[in-house]
């Protein structure tokens, strides 16, 4: 009955969006299904890694080039997942004012936005930066589409732990932006991203668990306890941790980095160990929203610190 009222309700919102929509409304529903917010999170990655291989500030050009092949990559990938999970987002609270499933924008009009902005992103990487990026832009939608979106989303609890991968593809981005190869800095870096993902959305998902249970996504939070969740939460951020202070000596970085990693990962364990502890949903929004400070600061101190010690 409750999916009947959601079909119906669906219905009717296809119809009043289709009654007078504006243009700047339609323009709003196709950057919504690019999920900016992601996007801004991804980049926040890619100028740090940049600067970090550069041994200094890249040229702004470079920056730019990167920074829009990048946007144009990740929104296309974030499109066509909307496209595939249109009908799940019908049933999750959250998720159920998205363009498609509000019928803002047709799903085959999305699809096509999705492929031309993927490929545009592509040829821009592959023309302006080099094509090592483009390849790894364009893997990064694949792994993203394919791997995490059509497979292991709806099939397995360990969706996002894999599916993480592809978030993670901003930092070998932009450092084969600036020197065309990968070394072993960003692949650990790529693993700080790696086990990031994991404790920060599952603490978003501790939240909305039931949205995932109607939807029939078996996401962690959604199918198993509390502290099953919690300890998973903890081992992540542990390793997490350690790739995070590992990664200044192997990047040649000097203790600007290291004392900010060394506190900003502190504080994400203790934020992890306290929802363990309390087995606390409101603990948990307290870590997913550290998650995301956490990331910035850690980013941010690799710049200072290595422009401090370039001379900058």
């Amino acid at each position: 009955m409750l999916a009947l009222d959601r079909l119906q309700s669906y219905a009717q919102r296809v119809l009043d969006v289709a009654a007078s929509p504006s243009l700047s409304t339609r323009v709003g529903g196709y950057i919504a299904l690019t999920k900016p917010r992601i996007i801004e999170l991804l980049l926040i990655t890619t100028v740090p890694t940049m600067i970090v291989a550069e041994r200094g500030l890249p040229s702004l050009w470079l920056i730019v080039a990167t920074l829009v092949g990048g946007t144009l990559a990740a929104g296309g990938a974030n499109a066509i997942n909307m496209y595939v999970d249109r009908d799940i987002d019908l049933l999750m609270e959250r998720t159920k004012n998205r363009p498609l499933p509000s019928g803002l924008i047709e799903p085959r009009n999305a699809l096509i936005f999705a492929i031309v902005i993927e490929t545009i992103s592509f040829f821009w990487l592959w023309g302006f930066v080099n094509l090592f990026s483009a390849v790894l832009a364009v893997t990064a939608c694949l792994f993203y589409v394919f791997v995490y979106t059509l497979w292991l989303k709806r099939t397995s609890t360990r969706n996002i732990v894999i599916g993480g991968a592809a978030g993670a593809m901003p930092v070998l981005i932009g450092w084969t932006a600036v020197l065309n190869r990968l070394d072993w800095a960003p692949i650990i870096l790529f693993g700080v991203m790696f086990y990031w993902t994991p404790p920060h959305f599952w603490a978003l998902a501790i939240r909305y668990k039931d949205d995932y249970s109607a939807a029939d996504v078996p996401m962690l939070p959604s199918v198993a306890s509390m502290r099953t969740t919690a300890v998973r939460i903890v081992q992540y951020t542990v390793v997490l941790f350690a790739l995070s202070l590992l990664f200044g000596p192997v990047a040649g970085l000097g203790a600007i980095y290291f004392v900010s990693a060394l506190v900003l990962g502190g504080l994400f364990l203790y934020f992890a160990v306290d929802v363990l502890r309390t087995e606390d949903s409101v603990k948990a929004m307290r870590l997913f929203g550290y998650s995301i400070t956490y990331v910035t600061l850690l980013f941010s101190a690799m710049v200072v610190d290595e422009l401090v010690r370039s001379g900058f």
